[in-house]
């Protein structure tokens, strides 16, 4: 399968002009995978997809997981989860509503297996905020000088779902954008402070600036302190790239090379829904 690859300004994510809802079989996986490996972030703008073809299309990357929180799954798509700041009947229809600022991570750090890929699709797009930022993880770690990548070598740092609940809650007025009812008393696990990708072989920071409570090892001032530097550098600006969602747009991420956040849009004047899938 032919794709028409345009990548993106500063040598970071690409442009993958192509109709998903055509994309079938192993030369289309091996294509799109392909080019996800490469370039860490495909944008594939103009989809019309409905939701058997959403979750097609995610099948092309890998195995589909089942949504963490059922609350917020597509009726019959276990695959599928609402990503919207739409209430119905004074209850949100989906997560994260998206006013607040959220914080960088790696999608389910906090689980023993990491995702190994993630898809948004865009359906109601807002006219102001909620853009998807992400970091080059990989070139960011590539970047730095020999004596920090031989400082960090064998760190493991500790994931905590109570952790990034209670922050989140404290930053949000009490609001939590995770799945806190099915998640509570998930166990925290410890995973490499650089990962090594199993496909690409390449290096790249697993980092969040909530989800991590420490680093084996260190005390919390000292893991708190290198933290904070390697997160300032990995979410500098000639790491990262904004999205600016459009209506159509699917972004598909790896989430073993990089880092995403989500910019607030505010739900008072804006519109939001999306159809996010997890690969594994």
């Amino acid at each position: 399968m032919d794709l028409a690859i345009t990548p993106l300004p500063g040598g970071f994510g690409a442009r993958v002009d192509t109709d998903l809802a055509r994309a079938t079989g192993a030369a289309a996986a091996r294509a799109l995978t392909d080019a996800l490996h490469r370039h860490r972030v495909l944008v594939l703008p103009g989809q019309h997809l409905n939701h058997a073809e959403l979750l097609g299309a995610a099948s092309l990357f890998g195995t589909v997981d089942a949504a963490t929180d059922r609350r917020y799954t597509v009726p019959g798509f276990p695959g599928l989860t609402v990503v919207s700041n739409l209430h119905q009947d004074g209850t949100p229809i989906g997560i994260y509503d998206g006013d607040q600022e959220e914080e960088w991570h790696a999608d389910n750090s906090f689980k023993p297996q990491l995702t190994a890929a993630t898809l948004l699709y865009s359906v109601i797009t807002p006219g102001e905020g909620g853009e998807t930022r992400f970091a080059d993880s990989t070139r960011a770690y590539a970047d730095f000088p020999p004596a920090m990548r031989q400082r960090t070598a064998g760190m493991r740092a500790v994931h905590s779902i109570e952790q990034l609940g209670v922050l989140q809650s404290q930053a949000g007025g009490g609001q939590s954008s995770i799945a806190a009812g099915s998640l509570a008393g998930h166990p925290e696990v410890e995973h490499p402070l650089v990962l090594t990708h199993p496909v690409t072989g390449a290096r790249s920071l697993l980092l969040g600036s909530m989800v991590i409570s420490g680093i084996t090892g260190l005390s919390g001032r000292e893991s708190r302190a290198l933290l904070d530097e390697l997160l300032e550098h990995a979410t500098s600006a000639p790491y990262v790239y904004s999205h600016r969602w459009k209506q159509g747009d699917l972004v598909v991420w790896d989430n073993l090379a990089t880092l995403h956040t989500a910019s607030p849009c505010d739900s008072s004047r804006h519109r939001r829904l999306l159809y996010r899938a997890a690969v594994r």
